[in-house]
């Protein structure tokens, strides 16, 4: 919402005092011209004429003199005291939001009326940094509570496999053991992607020159075995994409990527599309794949942490442990890119990631 500029704190503050100054002077002339120039005889014709004497100045003026300096120190006090309070009483109500934030309130929000001067744009900036603060903090309790509902079932499965063990030596221990050995390697999996994703997420990597088209082409042969198996064409398109960033995570990202688009495909005959491009300032990754139609209500799902959407969700050895996507988005946003994912018409995803380019992938280069 637009809102009409206002005067500064500082000018407001400059001008209150200037005419709090210009009213004791105008009472302290005021003071002079009624109570010591009525005592003072006239001049007429340019005459010299005696001054008044001491005894009338000190028994007329002084008094009136003191009098008036006395009101206006009160005057001055009383005034200054609602002033100030009127001029600061946004640095209170600020105060006061910040003791809430302090004890655990990020609810409260300051909402200051008003033109817009300092106080004004303190308090927005205080409002939108509670806001995120808050929205911070809710995301991390969610996080938190969802990590450990997902680290407690592979836990618990592991105890039950166990119990049988113990307790039935007769069964087949070679089917328990394979169990047990899913239920730890995804609990395996669970740790290392929460611990990519913390890593990301506090952008602890070392920057360094990335070339995307690289990226893509070793992590489609990676995931080449998968893709056979599936009966999914995996094709690399594209040029040359540099930009800057921590080359372990880019191919965690791109992996992520084509892994999801192998997995949630049509059962076979599918496709995935890889392509690398530059666009002036930045390097655009595009992963396209087939598959069932996606909802545009489940896009903004795709991303959270442990939210697997119904229509996507896999039984198989593949299933993952729902954070593919938010790794994704956590790696993207650690470096400053953006991500897109739109439905295709026909069926599928179409993922758009773009990230900061570099000088030298602005040049013109070979498609690989």
């Amino acid at each position: 919402m637009n809102r009409r500029p206002g005067l500064s704190a500082r000018l407001k503050l400059t001008i209150s005092y200037a005419g709090f100054l210009l009213l004791a002077s105008a009472l302290l002339l005021a003071v002079v011209w009624l109570y010591l120039l009525r005592y003072v005889p006239d001049s007429p014709k340019g005459l010299l004429q005696v001054a008044p004497n001491r005894y009338l100045l000190k028994r007329m003026f002084a008094p009136a003199a003191a009098t008036a300096l006395a009101f206006l120190l009160m005057f001055g006090l009383l005034g200054g005291w609602i002033l100030a309070g009127r001029m600061l009483a946004p640095l209170t109500r600020i105060a006061d939001a910040a003791r809430m934030a302090a004890n655990g309130s990020l609810s409260h929000r300051i909402h200051l009326e008003g033109t817009k001067d300092e106080f004004r744009e303190l308090a927005d900036v205080f409002d939108t940094m509670l806001e995120q603060l808050e929205s911070h903090v809710g995301e991390q309790q969610r996080f938190a509570a969802n990590a450990s509902h997902e680290l407690r079932t592979p836990l618990a499965i592991s105890k039950t496999l166990l119990d049988l063990a113990r307790n039935g030596p007769t069964r087949d221990q070679s089917e328990l053991i394979e169990r047990l050995h899913t239920a730890n390697t995804r609990a395996i999996d669970l740790t290392e992607a929460l611990l990519l994703l913390s890593r990301a997420d506090r952008r602890s990597f070392t920057c360094e020159v990335v070339d995307l088209s690289l990226i893509a082409e070793e992590a489609t042969e990676t995931l080449l075995p998968l893709a056979e198996k599936r009966q999914i064409t995996l094709d690399v398109t594209g040029e040359k994409a540099q930009t800057l960033g921590s080359a372990a995570l880019i191919l965690r990202m791109v992996t992520n990527l084509v892994q999801n688009a192998i997995v949630h495909n049509l059962p076979s005959g599918g496709t995935v599309t890889v392509h690398t491009e530059s666009q002036h300032d930045a390097s655009v990754l595009r992963v396209e794949n087939t598959g069932h139609r996606v909802p545009a209500e489940l896009l903004p799902t795709l991303t959270e942490p442990f939210q697997r959407g119904t229509e996507r969700t896999r039984t198989d050895e593949h299933a993952g442990v729902g954070l593919g996507l938010a790794i994704v988005h956590s790696i993207v946003r650690a470096h400053d890119g953006t991500l897109d994912l739109a439905p295709r018409p026909t069926g599928g995803l179409l993922v758009t990631i773009r990230l900061s380019g570099t000088p030298q992938a602005s040049s013109p280069s070979g498609a690989h």
